[in-house]
């Protein structure tokens, strides 16, 4: 479906039922569709919804504005629009940057957060150069596949999983797929996040090159009051594709321990 919120159309993916919803929200270059595996287990549990972020997947990309603020006022616009009464948010790399600044406004009906390899509430260690190189991963089929194989995937994804990858990086406005690596991973929000009153569960995995696990135990974890880190075996920084059946369990383990 699609809601207008802060003066875009976004494209929402609503699933399943249940007292406790789950919100979804996907890595630089990914969708909604990123978290089909993982929508299609928590659906028969909870009720899930998947946001195309602004210039990604089926939602416009708006002004041109990518800030993590503007990210964060988008998912709270569908949030209300859909009258959540009690809901998470999963945030995944990206949407986990999104997440955090959500959160630390301590939104009314928020239980918990969960951070999938999610970009740093300080402004990222990745050096200029390096990020100039990331505004053109995504640039064609070759440097996308390139990209999941060298840096993204840590196993080898699914025929269906990676063409959905790749259709899903090729898509995105041109001004998104500059904004995260040129702007908005560079914002520091780590003020803010102190702020965050909710359980949070921090998801690592243990082949991510993206964000390793030493990464976010040094540069995430200790912006975060009382968030716990767990670590998925063999995986990349693909998590909801690699591993969905693990990280689906993580989730509603911890949606339990929220009271979900």
């Amino acid at each position: 479906m699609k809601i207008q919120s802060n003066g875009v159309s976004l494209n929402v993916r609503v699933k399943g039922d249940g007292e406790l919803t789950l919100v979804f929200l996907h890595y630089w270059g990914g969708s909604s569709r990123t978290w089909h595996h993982v929508t299609g287990i928590l659906a028969g549990r909870f009720q899930t919804v998947a946001v195309d972020q602004r210039g990604w997947g089926e939602s416009a990309a708006g002004s041109g504005d990518f800030s993590v603020e503007t990210l964060a006022d988008d998912v709270q616009g569908i949030i209300d629009t859909l009258a959540l009464k009690r809901y998470l948010i999963v945030g995944h790399s990206m949407g986990g940057k999104i997440a955090q600044l959500l959160a630390s406004r301590r939104p009314v009906g928020l239980a918990g957060v969960v951070l999938v390899a999610p970009g740093s509430p300080g402004p990222s260690i990745f050096p200029l150069e390096q990020r100039k190189m990331m505004a053109h991963a995504y640039d064609t089929r070759e440097s996308i596949t390139a990209t999941v194989a060298q840096v993204l995937a840590g196993k080898t994804l699914s025929d269906a999983d990676l063409a959905q990858v790749v259709e899903d990086s090729l898509r995105g406005a041109p001004e998104a797929k500059v904004a995260w690596p040129m702007a908005t991973m560079m914002e520091d929000i780590r003020s803010s996040v102190a702020h965050i009153s909710v359980p949070v569960l921090v998801v690592a995995g243990e082949w991510d090159k993206v964000d390793p696990v030493e990464l976010l135990s040094s540069h995430v974890l200790p912006h975060l009051p009382g968030a716990n880190q767990t670590v998925l075996p063999r995986t990349g920084h693909l998590s909801p594709l690699e591993s969905p059946v693990e990280l689906s369990a993580l989730i509603d383990r911890f949606a339990h321990h929220c009271g979900g």
